[in-house]
């Protein structure tokens, strides 16, 4: 980028025809002014008041003044103080600071002072540079303001006589141009000139002295500079006319060159100075002694009076000054004195560590920050010149960083790879800067990068799928499981909130509710057990970043069965007023099966384990119960004496934790005539056998459960399917339940219990059962026989039709239906 200092852009902008003179102009205006490359130049005056505009670096760098503030422009400076100020509302670049030219670049041509205007977000780096003028602030001054010389009378006419030159420390016109002497007869001012170039004044004797007609002679000499307004200073020449001191202090040499390393000893001998005076006695006694040397100089310069030996008598910093050149006196006895010059060079020494000043960090970086993003800007210099001057700036190779130069001595950290805040969050780098000095020196500086956390990572649950139980008929707000997701990221884009997803069934994302923050799971509502044992919801855990990232999992929630259902009487049919009659024959054998109690309860597991057993009977001793079966057998034959008709009051109860139960009672009636069926007493033993078995298996069956529950503690059991039995005889003629007593509007519930249906149904059709239900008839049947069994038959089925809408009967696909043999 082409950038135009402002005074030459004014020039360029001038209302002239575009022809030969407007091209003399602007080529004038650019040798004045120049342009530079990558910069703005700024050419301004010393001792500018605090406050006064440089120029408007908004306009000329292209910014606009509005984001100068929102980008935190400030201007840095490069190894010198703050002299200048950035005013963002304006854009203007401000005097901060007394800007003196001869503190700054002492007598130095050109004075350049390099600054840098840094801007943030992006960070950016403009190059400043303030070209500061001299202006003729400074008087012309002698260091003595009143200068003794003794000369004989004897003087020769022509005889020059070197005077200290005045010192300003302006530059060009506005230093020293001539000096002027007072009116007098016998002396002039002329001015020589140095190997170096150097004028200085020298007094010249124009007319013979007379010491005995004029003693003392008082002449005033005067310093002047080129400036506007001109500037002058004044001494005074005091000479003593002395009798005849022919000869005058000659040096060897008229310019003595000397070097010293920096940081010499005090006491180090820089060089040996020599003059002669060819007087005898005290005026051919001579004495050195420097004729100006300013303050600075004083403490680390001296010279022995009577050796004329020059020794290091303070610190010498080749930084401060390369070079001294100082005025050298030798003076005899008799007061004639000549002087010399002493030229000092400073050797430089690798003495100086390389210095690393941060202009402008951005403490924190976007992990999406692209390849070449800056991140900070380094000033690196070495106040050694030369190899010892020359630094090298590196950082290590393990980090996504690099350095940039683009601008001498200025280093840009930028982004060299993709960055993970997951994987680190922070990043110190250390930067050394080495010179080439030898030996060399370096120095280290860390920076500190934070990782800011972009939302990159999706929030992750412990678990793809959870499951939960729950008993059913809990309160409103019970809790049910916690619910638990992890983000990698940082900040708000690690907040989780949790909710239920929008995927679930409206129906069933109501059954629960969610503790936002966290992830708590509770009911919204009782459930049973009977109606649903199952469901499944999708909650979502959603982080809060921009773009909001989510992952979502799946709960299982399985409701567990209580013991909230009563046993139901299914046979013998219990209505109000009318019992049925089971007809038994009067000449039935001891263990003869006469009817048999069937009930179901809704509830699983153990829970629907039923035992029946009898509460009430007409003799006590006549019948009993199967304790899982329900069937209910003669104990004795009938005696004479027995009642013809006989009732019973049997007590149905489930195997829940607080059991309930339900009563049946059993009407049954002695029947003369009616046949002894063999299949319904010659297999009581056997009967009784396949129950003792079916008990030993029960306990079985109970220890091998309890030790496998001991090793596998929490493992669920999932309801096993089973199909439904229908038990039917070979005999059509016998009654049998409907399947329409199962209504079809209920649900199918076999598969949530904590049992297969077998172990919830087959309480009441115990192996070999079928041989035992009650059956009228057979190949033998008489009419008579036939007639009572339809008889009986229609009977029954009336009132079950009758007690059908009363009672619920849990079914399935098959609904489990009775058949009385």
């Amino acid at each position: 980028m082409w950038t135009v200092h402002p005074f030459l852009k004014a020039c360029c902008m001038m209302d002239l025809p575009i022809s030969l003179k407007w091209w003399i102009n602007f080529l004038l205006c650019a040798l004045l002014f120049g342009f530079s490359f990558g910069e703005v130049r700024y050419v301004l005056p010393e001792e500018m008041k605090k406050g006064s505009v440089i120029g408007n670096v908004a306009l000329d760098l292209g910014l606009q003044v509005s984001e100068l503030q929102a980008r935190r422009a400030r201007v840095v400076a490069e190894g010198t103080s703050q002299l200048c100020e950035l005013d963002t509302t304006s854009g203007n670049l401000l005097i901060s600071q007394r800007i003196d030219r001869e503190e700054l670049c002492a007598q130095a041509n050109i004075c350049i002072l390099q600054f840098q205007l840094v801007v943030e977000d992006p960070l950016q780096a403009f190059s400043l540079v303030l070209d500061i003028t001299d202006i003729n602030d400074h008087s012309p001054e002698f260091t003595t303001g009143d200068v003794k010389l003794d000369l004989v009378e004897s003087t020769v006419v022509g005889r020059r006589f070197p005077l200290e030159s005045a010192h300003d420390p302006d530059l060009g016109i506005n230093s020293i141009r001539e000096y002027k002497l007072s009116n007098n007869d016998h002396f002039a001012l002329e001015m020589s000139t140095q190997i170096n170039g150097n004028t200085y004044p020298e007094l010249v004797l124009k007319k013979q002295l007379d010491r005995e007609a004029e003693a003392t002679h008082l002449l005033e000499i005067n310093g002047i500079d080129g400036g506007n307004p001109v500037r002058s200073g004044t001494a005074f020449i005091r000479i003593h006319v002395l009798d005849a001191n022919d000869n005058v202090p000659i040096f060897s040499q008229r310019v003595y060159k000397a070097s010293v390393p920096e940081n010499s000893a005090i006491g180090t001998l820089i060089t040996t100075l020599n003059a002669t005076d060819l007087d005898e006695g005290v005026y051919g006694e001579i004495t050195y002694s420097f004729s100006h040397l300013s303050d600075k100089m004083g403490g680390i310069i001296e010279v022995s009076a009577l050796t004329g030996e020059v020794r290091v008598a303070g610190v010498i910093d080749y930084e401060e000054a390369s070079s001294h050149e100082l005025g050298v006196q030798a003076k005899d006895g008799g007061g004639q004195a000549s002087h010399c010059k002493l030229v000092i060079d400073v050797i430089d020494l690798n003495d100086n560590k390389p210095v690393i000043e941060i202009k402008s960090a951005s403490a924190n970086v976007a992990e999406v920050a692209k390849p070449g993003t800056m991140v900070a800007l380094i000033n690196i210099y070495d106040m050694d010149t030369g190899s010892s001057g020359r630094v090298t700036c590196s950082i290590p190779d393990n980090v996504p960083f690099k350095l940039e130069s683009e601008v001498k001595n200025y280093y840009m950290l930028v982004t060299d790879g993709v960055l993970d805040r997951e994987f680190q969050p922070e990043y110190n780098i250390t930067v050394t800067a080495t010179d080439s000095g030898s030996p060399s020196l370096s120095s280290v500086k860390v920076i500190t990068v934070v990782v800011n956390d972009v939302n990159d990572n999706l929030p992750t649950f412990t678990h793809s799928q959870y499951n939960a139980n729950i008993l059913e008929n809990q309160p409103v707000g019970t809790f049910v499981i916690k619910l638990e997701a992890q983000d990698s990221d940082d900040g708000i884009n690690a907040k989780i909130l949790y909710h239920i997803s929008k995927d679930t069934n409206s129906e069933v994302s109501s059954f629960l509710t969610i503790n936002p923050d966290t992830g708590e799971l509770f009911t919204s509502r009782l459930f049973d057990y009977e109606q649903s044992a199952h469901f499944q919801i999708k909650v979502t855990a959603q982080d809060g970043g921009d773009p909001q990232l989510s992952t979502t999992c799946t709960v299982n929630v399985f409701i567990q069965d209580q013991n909230d259902n009563a046993p139901v009487i299914l046979y013998p049919v219990q209505t109000s007023g009318f019992i049925a009659e089971d007809v038994v024959p009067i000449e039935a054998p001891r263990g003869y099966l006469v009817t048999k109690v069937v009930a179901v309860d809704a509830d699983s597991g153990h829970n629907a384990w039923l035992s029946y057993r009898i509460i009430k009977a007409t003799r006590s001793n006549l019948f009993m119960a199967d304790l899982h079966t329900g069937e209910i057998r003669t104990l004795r034959t009938f005696m004479e004496e027995d009642e013809s008709k006989h009732t019973l009051v049997v007590l149905v109860t489930d195997n829940g934790r607080e059991s309930l139960s339900a009563t049946a009672t059993v009407s049954i009636t002695f029947g003369d005539g009616l046949p002894v069926l063999s299949e319904l007493y010659e297999f009581a033993d056997e009967s009784q056998d396949n129950d003792n078995l079916t008990l030993y298996l029960i306990i079985a069956l109970s220890t091998v459960s309890f030790l496998f529950v001991l090793l596998i503690s929490g493992v669920l059991y999932f309801n096993l399917c089973r199909r439904s039995y229908v038990y039917r005889s070979n005999t059509s003629s016998l009654p049998v339940f409907p399947t329409t007593y199962c209504t079809s509007t209920l649900t199918d519930f076999s598969r949530c219990g904590t049992l297969p249906r077998e172990d919830r149904y087959d309480p009441f059709m115990t192996t070999g059962s079928w041989r035992g239900d009650f059956r009228f008839g057979s190949n033998t049947d008489t009419d008579t026989l036939k007639k009572r069994s339809a008889a009986y038959q229609k009977s029954t089925l009336r009132h079950l039709s009758a007690e059908r809408s009363s009672l619920k009967v849990r079914a399935g696909p098959t609904h489990p239906c009775y058949v009385i043999k």
